[in-house]
């Protein structure tokens, strides 16, 4: 019996008191995607994982207010309640639990309710890992770069002392995905010649060369149907998302493909007027809207390359919407973390100063 799990207990645990700020900054800390609500005597009252903070998100909950508002998104997950355990219970049990209830995490408890540990399932299966592969799409233009895409592909102009591609790749790597697959189109030989084979980065590269832009969607038909899940990110993202947080959330709702999204608000400068026909019903002074926008990261089951005709042209939105036609379950997942899209010469800019000033450490 290998104990403790998590000798580090305090990182993870909060109060009714602490706001969702408070959880979120222990979820981070901890790095174990979980943090455990306790009253005053250190007894469990909730498990909060990361899937449940980024579903409040998604209802336009606010960081502010205080963490038990979380556990309005409990009866909607898989488990309402708390799975814990005693903390004399044998590792093989607890095992045996993890895979049952397809969870990563148990608090364990002394005789009085108290958390004394966190049992581990990466503790307990020190080789488990997502069995995941990615795709980066590489293949662009770059066209609203110009000068500076005019001899480099987008992926490869350097954020901070490497490519944005190495950074991505890295982040790839760290989170227990080697095998990628590179998409290009638009000068390949500089993104060959830079990765190789991917064993210097750790990684195993394939690439594909897109004879004719084919849109995200459709470069996935190059690759035929897999036989495992599948992670897609567009090559001029910059950012620090959890990708094992992404995969849990994706395999917790049951999806088909899951999309990253991430929230945009836009203010109007001016008082708009609501009307019906000639009567105004409303006026709102200087309003902000608030959605959520596509962050160009994807996961996608096999089953959904039935919908993807080698050859085809597809962009992502279009196959989305043919999966919703097709009751396929497509879910959205709310990147927290930092996030870029490098797509115009003030992205570019910005990206440069947000790694200067360590924006991006995580």
């Amino acid at each position: 019996m290998q104990r403790p799990f998590f000798p580090n207990l305090a990182q993870c645990l909060v109060m009714s008191s602490d706001i969702i700020g408070d959880v979120v900054h222990r979820i981070d800390k901890s790095r174990i995607g979980i943090a455990l609500l306790v009253d005053d005597d250190r007894r469990l009252v909730a498990t909060i994982t990361d899937g449940d903070v980024r579903r409040a998100m998604l209802a336009g909950v606010n960081f502010g207010e205080p963490a038990r508002r979380l556990l309005d998104f409990k009866s909607s997950s898989a488990h309402p309640m708390p799975i814990s355990r005693p903390a004399t219970t044998s590792d093989e049990e607890l095992l045996r639990i993890m895979h049952t209830a397809d969870v990563q995490h148990v608090p364990l408890l002394d005789d009085e309710g108290r958390v004394v540990d966190v049992a581990l399932l990466r503790t307990l299966v020190p080789d488990n890992s997502d069995d995941i592969r990615a795709v980066v799409m590489a293949g662009g233009f770059g066209t609203r770069l110009r000068p500076f895409t005019d001899d480099t592909p987008k992926p490869m102009l350097r954020v901070g002392d490497k490519p944005l591609l190495e950074r991505t790749i890295e982040s790839l790597r760290d989170a227990g995905i080697t095998e990628v697959n590179i998409s290009t189109h638009y000068l390949p030989k500089k993104i060959v010649d830079h990765f190789g084979t991917g064993v210097q980065f750790g990684v195993n590269l394939r690439y594909l060369q897109e004879e004719r832009p084919l849109g995200t969607a459709g470069a996935l038909g190059l690759l035929g149907r897999p036989e495992r899940t599948t992670l897609v990110i567009n090559g001029d993202v910059l950012t620090t998302v959890d990708f094992r947080a992404m995969a849990e959330f994706h395999r917790n709702h049951g999806a088909v493909l899951t999309v990253a999204v991430r929230l945009y608000e836009m203010a109007v400068p001016y008082g708009v007027i609501d009307c019906d026909e000639v009567r105004v019903t409303a006026v709102r002074e200087k309003p902000c809207f608030r959605f959520f926008v596509n962050a160009g990261i994807y996961l996608i089951e096999p089953a959904a390359w039935d919908f993807i005709s080698n050859g085809e042209r597809l962009d992502m939105t279009q196959m989305i919407e043919r999966l919703i036609a097709g009751a396929g379950k497509v879910v959205s997942f709310p990147v927290r973390e930092y996030w870029l899209d490098v797509g115009r010469p003030d992205d570019y800019e910005r990206a440069q100063r947000d790694m200067a000033a360590g924006r991006l450490e995580r």
